[in-house]
């Protein structure tokens, strides 16, 4: 830990084990990192990944089996979640349907002790801040869903943690409004340098948003690092597949590093061992050109999703799923094509 400045929030080799039965599995195996002060750093992982289980320990409502957690450099390992100054905005908003929209995101204030022209004050200043100026009258029900999580938000706001943490709080919205919202957060966290953590399952989600992302799989951190670090350097065969949908093929390495992929030749941005290796590809890593260059395929399926073509491709590696954004010149099935491979979107990792 910097002696200068404290993360905002640390765990140092943290275990959590459900129930007293030392013989059941560990749900989190003794993971550490740290969450820069002012930053927005995601937890990704698959379902029962522990993900989680790891944001519910820095809110205080769960307590580790072992190891410690800091915020702002305080050890708040054995502090139940009002001693923490953290807030939560939960997937499901979890706003009072009974309670106006000012009453919602004064009522933690009110709860403790702030004075009520000052606790309404704030409020109204938050919620101008979230872009809901004039819906302080409304109730939750009168309320699209992007405007019930701006009230979520501003509710946990309001209270100027120091920690702020969001448990899924996108996948109830529809597709564009997910888009606007995780824009929203993003601008949010960024203008007022808020210390976050974000729990999600999808990748571009976590892409779009985070500083850092820590990627975890049965209990462990898989990968952690900037999001153009874990996309395009993955080190591991499950990290290369998660992010962003990659198809993985087996292939091998020859002694000078090059990767042979059936008939293509791949120059790896790190150094290769000789032997066993995965390529992960991407589908928009996918050249489609005339036949007889490449790798041949021949196209089995075609689908149209107005800015791109998602296509599939029988090929001597297996079906393959290419997408591409030439509109222009719509592939019939069964088109005899040569598919090479771009710059971007392939990542090769040892097998070990």
């Amino acid at each position: 830990m910097s002696t200068s400045t404290p993360a905002g929030i640390e765990f140092c080799n943290v275990t959590k084990r459900y129930g007293a039965d030392t013989s059941t599995p560990l749900a989190v195996k003794g993971i550490s990192f740290e969450v820069p002060r002012g930053t927005l750093t995601t937890i990704l992982g698959p379902s029962g990944c522990g993900k989680t289980t790891t944001l519910r320990m820095i809110a205080g409502l769960e307590s580790p089996t072992s190891g410690q957690v800091l915020i702002d450099g305080r050890d708040v390992t054995t502090l139940g979640p009002s001693d923490r100054n953290v807030s939560l905005v939960f997937q499901s908003y979890a706003l009072f349907p009974h309670m106006d929209v000012l009453a919602n995101v004064a009522y933690g204030m009110n709860v403790s002790g702030v004075p009520k022209a000052e606790a309404q004050a704030r409020a109204l200043d938050t919620l101008q801040a979230v872009g809901l100026v004039g819906f302080d009258s409304r109730l939750p029900s009168e309320l699209s869903g992007g405007q019930q999580q701006r009230v979520a938000l501003a509710r946990a706001l309001v209270l100027e943690p120091a920690v702020l943490l969001f448990d899924e709080p996108l996948s109830n919205l529809d597709a564009r409004l997910r888009r606007e919202m995780r824009e929203e957060i993003r601008a949010l966290q960024q203008r007022l340098q808020l210390t976050v953590a974000y729990v999600t399952h999808d990748q571009s989600e976590a892409l779009a948003v985070s500083d850092q992302i820590i990627v975890m799989d049965h209990g462990v951190i898989a990968q952690l690092g900037s999001p153009q670090d874990l996309y395009e350097y993955p080190r591991t065969e499950f990290v290369a597949g998660f992010m962003g949908e990659a198809m993985l093929f087996p292939a091998t390495a020859d002694a000078q590093g090059t990767v042979h992929l059936g008939p293509l030749r791949i120059a790896p941005r790190q150094v290769m061992v000789q032997g066993a290796v995965k390529v992960a590809v991407r589908p928009e890593a996918w050249h489609i050109g005339p036949p007889g260059s490449g790798l041949a395929g021949r196209l089995a399926k075609a689908a149209y999703l107005g800015s791109l073509f998602e296509y599939t491709f029988d090929t001597e590696l297996g079906a393959l799923f290419v997408t591409s954004p030439d509109l222009a010149h719509v592939l019939p099935v069964g088109t005899d094509v040569g598919l090479s491979l771009a710059g971007h979107g392939v990542s090769v990792v040892q097998v070990s």
